[in-house]
């Protein structure tokens, strides 16, 4: 990992998980070229499912803060994938789902918990194109659901 990286992350005390181990038929991450797909990962806190429809049981601060923890689990499967976050070129693209009521008309806000995590690790690298829908239903019932497309070395 660049020392760039490790001390942005030691200094936001963000210790990077395990990938996630797939719940269903898929794998958690394909690179083809240069290009790393990551399959959605969906939003946990404490270990478990962080569910909930945003405006309904969660305010758009606690989706935001859900967001932020899925862009951790990112990337922590960015470096099982690439074995070092240094390698990251850029981050392309970013597309987020969110569990809300009709009406709901924040989910860029929520999805901004992600965004702003991965501009802060990965600076210039970390600024992408994105996407942010507000969704029925998420699987598990969770808040927020987000896949990411990364450039690699």
């Amino acid at each position: 990992m660049s020392d760039s990286i490790s001390a942005t992350l030691q200094q936001l005390g963000i210790t990077l998980p395990q990938a996630v181990t797939p719940a269903a038929a898929y794998v958690p991450f394909v690179q083809t070229g240069n290009l790393l797909f990551l399959s959605g990962h969906i939003s946990k806190q404490n270990g478990a499912v962080w569910a909930g429809q945003l405006g309904r049981e969660l305010t758009t601060a606690q989706g935001r803060e859900a967001a932020h923890l899925v862009a951790i689990d990112l990337m922590g499967t960015l470096q099982a994938a690439t074995g070092d976050l240094g390698r990251i070129r850029r981050i392309v693209k970013l597309m987020g789902l969110v569990n809300s009521v009709p009406g709901f008309t924040e989910q860029h806000l929520v999805i901004n918990g992600a965004s702003e995590l991965l501009g802060r690790v990965f600076g210039a690298k970390g600024q992408h194109a994105r996407s942010a829908f507000g969704v029925a239903q998420i699987p598990l019932g969770a808040a927020v659901e987000i896949e990411l497309i990364a450039e690699v070395d």
